[in-house]
C-alpha cells in the first residue's frame, strides 16, 4: 500500500502571497483578487506594510514583518512565496534565505529572462507605479540592467495617487488610460523596446490593452506567478512512465 506523507496543515495550495496592508478595491486580474488565479493560493497580510512605506520609502525596514508572515505561510503549507509589490525586490535575498523555500518577490525579476528572448538591438521596457523611487538598487536586486528603460504613471490621472494613497474607491477607467499613456510614452520615446514588464501587481488588468496598443509582449506578476506555479506543481499528463499503456505502445512500435 502506498503511503501519503504530511508535514503541512493545508494541502492543495502551493503559492503563498504576501500582501501589503491596503483597503483599495482589487478587481479581477489584481494579484489580491483570489478569483484571478486558476489554482488555489494562500494570502497573508503584512501588518504595517502600506503601499507608501514600501514604494516611497525603504521596505527593508519592514523585513522582519515580511519574514514572519512568510514563515507562517510556509508552516501552513506553501512551497513558494511571492508578494504583491515589485519594489520588494530589495528584500528578495533576505526573505528567501529566511524562509528556505523558493521566493519570487518582484515582477521585475522577469527582466533578465525576457531580455534573452529578444533579438539583438531590442530591450525590455518597464512600466512602474513610481518612476521617482524605482532605483538602480531595485533593478540590481532583480538582476536587471541598471540602464533598463523605465516609465511611470506618476503625475497622470489617478493610478499612482489612488493606489499609493490607498483610496477606498478607484476610477479604474482612468487607471486604464494612465497605463495606456505610460505604454505609449515607452514605445514612442524609445524605438528599441521589444517587450514590456509591468512592475506593479495592480497593473495586470490592463496588460491585454497594453499589448493591443503597442503590439509588444507584456509580462506581469500574473505571467510570473503562473510560471512559478508550473514549477511548484508540474502538470500531470495522462501518460506516465509506469502507465501500462506505455508498454502497449512500445510493443506496437517493435
Amino acid at each position: 500500500m502506498n503511503k501519503e506523507f504530511g508535514g503541512k496543515t493545508v494541502f492543495g495550495a502551493s503559492i503563498g502571497i504576501l500582501m501589503l496592508e491596503t483597503r483599495f478595491p482589487r478587481i479581477y486580474g489584481d494579484i489580491g483578487n483570489a478569483q484571478t488565479w486558476d489554482f488555489p493560493v494562500h494570502y497573508r497580510v503584512v501588518s504595517g506594510a502600506t503601499p507608501d512605506k514600501v514604494v516611497r520609502n525603504d521596505p527593508r525596514l519592514l523585513l522582519d514583518a515580511f519574514i514572519e508572515a512568510g514563515q507562517d505561510l510556509v508552516r501552513t503549507g506553501c512551497d513558494g512565496i511571492t508578494t504583491n509589490c515589485g519594489f520588494l525586490a530589495l528584500i528578495q535575498d533576505e526573505v528567501k534565505q529566511a524562509l528556505g523555500v523558493p521566493v519570487a518577490t518582484s515582477s521585475l525579476m522577469q527582466i533578465p529572462a525576457v531580455q534573452q528572448l529578444l533579438p539583438a538591438g531590442k530591450r525590455v521596457g518597464v512600466i512602474t507605479i513610481s518612476k521617482a523611487t524605482l532605483s538602480k538598487a531595485h533593478l540590481a536586486a532583480a538582476g536587471a540592467p541598471e540602464d533598463t528603460v523605465i516609465v511611470g504613471t506618476d503625475g497622470l490621472r489617478n493610478f499612482t495617487r489612488e493606489v499609493l494613497g490607498d483610496y477606498k474607491a478607484i476610477n479604474f477607467e482612468d487607471a486604464r488610460l494612465d497605463l495606456l499613456d505610460a505604454a505609449r510614452e515607452l514605445v514612442c520615446e524609445h524605438d528599441n523596446i521589444g517587450a514590456i514588464v509591468l512592475e506593479c501587481t495592480n497593473m495586470v488588468p490592463y496588460a491585454n490593452d497594453i499589448r493591443k496598443l503597442t503590439g509588444l509582449p507584456v509580462f506581469s506578476i500574473y505571467s510570473f506567478v503562473n510560471w512559478f506555479q508550473a514549477g511548484l506543481v508540474p502538470r500531470k499528463f495522462p501518460l506516465e512512465l509506469d502507465d501500462p499503456r506505455l508498454n502497449l505502445i512500445q510493443h506496437k512500435a517493435r
